[in-house]
């Protein structure tokens, strides 16, 4: 709920439109969000991937797509569906260099999930920032702690944000998009994992009570 007053403040948002798929063939798809939220953008292309999943993999490239929210929710459900995905997405930059200098790439998150035979998939969510954008409108962390995360190997995490930056930017342009891989998989490592790792808990598993 802290992301409505957000929302609102967004240039270029036409509560009308609705994100169309441009270009579909049978590996790649690219949708443009044509000036919607890219909350409706992922759900769109979501439920287009589950009413016809790929034979083998697929590409998807979401274009004008943002705010895209969590990943994790997303692949989740493509999870769900039985296919393995992995999705990032470009945001405003908010993250410099641990050496200094401007803002060079958004916080980027990427998410990855892989379903599994035990019905929980594996859902890792992890954003490049030390706290998320989020959590400075929600107020639960200033924003100057909106840095690559790692401490004093930050550098890694800001390799990684501006990787994912120019990596989604070369396919959905300038404007903020999101990238998608889906396959079907061929393999089911999560219930062996879970079995390694016994009361560890897992990322994407429910968090025990209390």
């Amino acid at each position: 709920m802290a992301r409505i007053d957000w929302l609102e403040t967004l240039p270029g948002v036409d509560p009308t439109a609705l994100p169309e798929r441009i270009v579909a063939e049978p590996g790649y798809e690219r949708w443009d969000g044509a000036g919607t939220l890219g909350y409706l953008t992922l759900a769109a292309i979501c439920d287009a991937v589950l009413a016809e999943p790929p034979t083998n993999a697929r590409v998807v490239v979401g274009v004008r797509c943002f705010p895209t929210g969590s990943l994790g929710y997303w692949v989740r459900r493509l999870a769900e569906g039985g296919l393995a995905a992995a999705l990032t997405a470009t945001s405003p930059k908010r993250l410099a260099s641990p050496d200094g200098g401007p803002p060079l790439a958004g916080t980027n998150p990427i998410a990855i999930a892989v379903p599994s035979s035990d019905g929980e998939p594996l859902v890792a969510d992890v954003s490049m920032g030390r706290v998320t954008h989020g959590d400075v409108l929600a107020g639960l962390a200033p924003p100057e702690e909106l840095v690559p995360f790692g401490g004093d190997r930050a550098y890694k995490a800001f390799a990684l944000a501006v990787g994912l930056e120019m990596l989604v930017t070369a396919l959905a342009g300038e404007e903020h998009g999101a990238l998608l891989l889906v396959a079907r998989p061929e393999h089911d490592p999560v219930p062996s994992l879970r079995t390694l790792a016994g009361p560890v808990r897992l990322p994407g598993d429910a968090r025990p009570a209390g």
